[in-house]
């Protein structure tokens, strides 16, 4: 997508700190971190949000699940992490592009989401 700001991290149009990569998903360092380590991972296919997930996609979302525990581990992060998705303008998405945060590297709030 064109004017997608996680699009154009992909496609390198946009500077990131690469943390990993693949042919179906890319994973970044976020720009406003919320913990020591924080990370972005998306589906280089433009899945909007949670909301649009369906049979012919699905798979991509799985996928990103499969890679997190090694994302997590080449970060150090052996004693736990979070990973949060928001959806949707009340649930705080900033940027109309699927993306799970990895956040770690200390003892998390239990208020932090």
């Amino acid at each position: 997508m064109s004017d997608c700001l996680f699009c154009k991290i992909i496609e390198g149009s946009i500077p990131s700190t690469k943390v990993y990569e693949d042919e179906k998903i890319y994973s970044f360092k976020d720009i406003n971190p919320q913990a020591p380590v924080h990370v972005l991972v998306v589906p280089k296919e433009h899945i909007c949000c949670a909301n649009a997930i369906d049979e012919s996609n699905a798979d991509n979302v799985a996928y990103i699940f499969t890679k997190i525990p090694a994302i997590a581990k080449s970060l150090g992060l052996t004693n736990g992490y979070r990973i949060i998705n928001n959806c949707g303008d009340d649930g705080c998405q900033t940027v109309k592009h699927i993306h799970f945060h990895i956040l770690g590297g200390t003892k998390l709030s239990e208020n932090m989401g």
